[in-house]
């Protein structure tokens, strides 16, 4: 029986090919789905699955049928099409699947694995008669294949930073010009406020093309810490219990921006709020273009959103975090809130900071050496662990980085003895009993890594 996920994931077109020839002319034969749908498309370094989850999220509230397209995936496949917030079905992945195929196998150059899912995708879109589509680029933007839509309702720029330098570029501008690939005319831009050099690009892109451009304010973004419980103080094991539980008294993170005042938001990263911003100055340009979007949507779609994987507590006796934080950028960024959760832990015992373990799985092609630095300083304990992916740093070679970066380099006498896992259950067994009932386990530094690491759990 035919099975269109091992039809996709095949070896032999699963590596990166950029260019717009091969979707095009695959779309054409298909009828060009991407033409009976609208999209809001979303490119960045980092944000821009959870913006998207945001605007998908609002869009479904205010009563739009909506699809979303994203990747990777944490534990199923059907995760990266979605509509009303429901993977698509096995069936309808069969069906537009082996449509896709019969177009696909009479191309000369065959499409790439990341193509192929992206028409099933736009097929299952069509024929699911999405009113919008929130799309997120693959890679970088301008020669990613989403790229082959018209102009968009909105093209959103989530935050650049340097990530696939190879394929890319290694500066911000560099990247910002891949990024802004995605600026048409006709399709007003919004972007988060990026460092100047890639803010230049972007201005240059939107006002080339004779669009607008709306830019988050974050001087109008007021953040709150994460509200566990108010009615009484709790241990970390205790707040990993509510984490764990999505009814009432789950962790949220309360924050304000423009005349949308205390929102809350399940995602607990400190980031989140800004990604918050960037979707909510997303649906202010959406309604000018006449979409229906009530404040009451907006409130609701925030409070709603959900994306595993980015700062997500998993588990408790310890608490247990999983981050799909995978450059530099992201590694501050959990440190930030990882920063805030241990003083609000210790707060709530009225004891010393707790122990914190690193679960630390990293990409060979990262920038993993910058990652370690930010992160080294805060762990008491270290796991290396093998992501599930052919460009995975093997444990005892991200150990040695380990040792070298935090003994040589930081100091970090806790370094010295990285534990260098067989797998993701040796991984989670070992690292909950460093850090005993009461520490914190943060496991961090892929997304290929998360899915194993929660059914270890």
């Amino acid at each position: 029986m035919f099975d269109p996920i091992a039809y996709i994931n095949e070896p032999r077109w699963q590596q990166s090919r950029l260019g717009l020839d091969r979707i095009r002319e695959l779309l054409d034969r298909l009828g060009r789905p991407q033409d009976r749908l609208r999209f809001v498309h979303v490119a960045g370094t980092n944000g821009k699955g959870s913006t998207c989850a945001y605007l998908a999220s609002i869009l479904q509230a205010a009563g739009y049928r909506t699809g979303l397209f994203t990747s990777p995936y944490l534990e199923a496949f059907e995760e990266r099409i979605r509509v009303d917030g429901e993977n698509i079905s096995a069936a309808d992945l069969l069906e537009a699947t082996l449509e896709v195929r019969e177009q696909a196998e009479a191309l000369t150059d065959h499409p790439t694995e990341f193509e192929l899912m992206f028409a099933v995708a736009l097929v299952h879109f069509a024929r699911s008669a999405c009113d919008m589509v929130v799309l997120e680029v693959g890679l970088g933007g301008r020669f990613d294949a989403t790229n082959v839509i018209d102009a968009p309702e909105a093209c959103v720029i989530a935050r650049i930073g340097l990530d696939h330098t190879k394929l890319l570029g290694n500066t911000l501008t560099a990247i910002a010009k891949e990024k802004a690939g995605i600026v048409k005319h006709g399709a007003p831009v919004v972007s988060y406020p990026q460092d100047p050099e890639a803010m230049a690009v972007i201005e240059r892109a939107a006002a080339e093309a004779g669009d607008e451009l709306a830019v988050a304010d974050f001087a109008q973004l007021s953040c709150g810490k994460v509200a566990w419980d108010a009615s009484s103080p709790l241990t970390g094991a205790d707040k990993g219990a509510r984490a764990a539980d999505s009814g009432a008294g789950a962790p949220c993170r309360q924050f304000s921006y423009r005349e949308f005042r205390d929102l809350q938001t399940a995602l607990l990263g400190s980031y989140q709020p800004s990604n918050a911003a960037l979707a909510i100055e997303t649906v202010r340009v959406l309604r000018e273009r006449g979409w229906n979007i009530p404040d009451e949507a907006v409130r609701e779609g925030v409070a709603d959103a959900r994306w595993p994987g980015r700062f997500e507590i998993v588990g408790r006796d310890p608490l247990f975090v999983v981050d799909g934080g995978h450059n530099p950028q992201g590694a501050r960024a959990l440190v930030d809130t990882l920063h805030e959760l241990m003083d609000d832990s210790a707060a709530s015992r009225q004891a010393a900071r707790p122990r914190v373990v690193f679960v630390i799985g990293v990409l060979e092609d990262k920038d993993y050496p910058s990652m370690l630095e930010a992160v080294l300083p805060e762990g008491d304990a270290f796991v290396a662990l093998t992501p599930d992916n052919p460009r995975a740093l093997p444990a005892d070679k991200l150990a040695r980085a380990i040792r070298w970066t935090g003994q040589d380099l930081l100091g970090c006498s806790a370094c010295v003895k990285p534990y260098v896992s067989r797998d993701a259950q040796d991984a989670v067994r070992q690292a909950r009993e460093l850090a005993g009932d009461e520490g914190i386990v943060v496991a961090f530094g892929s997304l290929y890594s998360v899915a194993a690491l929660k059914a270890a759990l």
